[in-house]
Formats: structure tokens, sequence, C-alpha cells
């Protein structure tokens, strides 16, 4: 009888410190800005530790949460789909150790090897999925809702890695961007969590699984994350 042998995940920071050409990897303090809204798009970024916002500032001078990134995420991908310069400014929430590939190395590596093209697409495609999820989030739940999956997906429940509990330090008034809501409402919503045993907050955040009581009926992705945890 033949052995079976398992097949290893394929591993996407190993590899890409196999890059050749045209990648740097820099450390970055909190709120340090990676790249600002119109810039050139030249490159793709990879996190390999901490957390970064994604800003965009209207005409009007109105300032925007629209995401927010953590380890293993990669931004900055739309450089690939001609766009010459940045729609956003990236913003790190906590300190960053973040990997930098020029566009001309991400294409060549997307072209020549098979496995990062496949785990790139299924990058994507997750992406655009949680675009979808947040628009309908913004149009149909409510500000106590919104706040509570974007603490959920802070902790990575939703995601195929183990969910981090425990949240560094943020700002209420980037929660507020982040919800589309006021600080002092983010504040109110916070204290009803802790109350409620969801969370423990005391300049730092520690999440509990019992949060997606508040949102697990509106969301079949955080859903599926708790049946797999059971």
């Amino acid at each position: 009888m033949a052995k079976v042998t398992k097949k290893q995940p394929f591993d996407v920071q190993e590899f890409l410190h196999t890059v050749a050409s045209g990648r740097t990897v820099s450390n970055y303090r909190k709120n340090r800005k990676v790249f600002s809204q119109g810039d050139p798009g030249d490159a793709v970024f990879y996190i390999q530790e901490g957390k970064v916002k994604v800003c965009v500032v209207s005409e009007q001078g109105k300032e925007a949460v629209v995401a927010l990134h953590g380890n293993g995420d990669f931004f900055g991908e739309s450089c690939l789909n001609g766009h010459p310069l940045r729609v956003a400014t990236v913003v790190t929430v906590t300190e960053c150790v973040i990997m930098r590939l020029e566009k001309a190395a991400i294409v060549r590596v997307l072209r020549d090897e098979p496995k990062f093209s496949e785990m790139f697409m299924a990058h994507l495609l997750s992406r655009n999925a949680r675009v979808e999820e947040d628009l309908v989030d913004q149009l149909f739940n409510s500000s106590e809702k919104r706040l509570a999956r974007v603490l959920l997906l802070m902790a990575n429940f939703g995601k195929e890695s183990k969910p981090e509990p425990v949240i560094a330090k943020i700002s209420q008034e980037t929660l507020a961007e982040m919800v589309g809501t006021t600080r002092s409402r983010v504040s109110m919503f916070m204290n009803k969590f802790r109350k409620l045993g969801f969370i423990k907050y005391n300049g730092s955040l520690e999440v509990h699984n019992s949060l997606l009581n508040v949102v697990l009926h509106d969301s079949p992705h955080l859903r599926n994350r708790a049946e797999k945890d059971r």
C-alpha cells in the first residue's frame, strides 16, 4: 500500500523571503504612514507583524477608516489593476514589520509561481467578499452591531487563523471612524459590552466569543467560524 504524504500548507512569509529582488522589509512605529492618498501606486505590501488602518479623505476633508489589516494581510494591491495613484492612506495602528514588494517583482512572482498565484487569488476573493459584507453592514445594521462586528474581525474571528482575543490598544476615535458613528456612542456600546461580559476593556482590549451573539445571525462568515471553534 502506497504511503500517503500529507500536503504541507504553503508558507507565504517564508516564500516571500526568497524573492530575489524588489523586496524590502521595514519596521514602523505606531501611528506612522506607510503611504498617503495620492502617492504613486508602485508596490504591494505584506504585513509580517502588526496592524494598519486604511483611511480615505473626501474633497471636503472628511476622513473615514475603511479597513483594518493585520498579520498575513496584503494591502496596496490596487496598483496591479492599473491605478497609478494611491486612493487611500495607510497608517500603522501598532508597531509593525512590513514587507514592500515592488510592482515588477510581484508581477514576476505571480507569473512564475503557481502556488503563490493561487494563494494571492484566494486573498483577493476573500478581500472582495469582506468589502461586500462591510457595505451590507453599513446599509442595514445598527451602529451597535457594526461595532461588535469590527471588534470580532479585529480579533480574527471569521478568519482561518486562530482568533486573537487580546487586541492592542486602539482609540475610540478610530473605532468610531470605522463604524461610522460618534465617539460617544462607541463609548456607550463598549461600556455595555463590558457590563454584559462580552469584552474586557481597560486600555487594552480582550474580545470574548460571547460577542458573536450580537451579530451572529447577520454574518454567515462569523457564524461558520463559530461553528468550527465548537
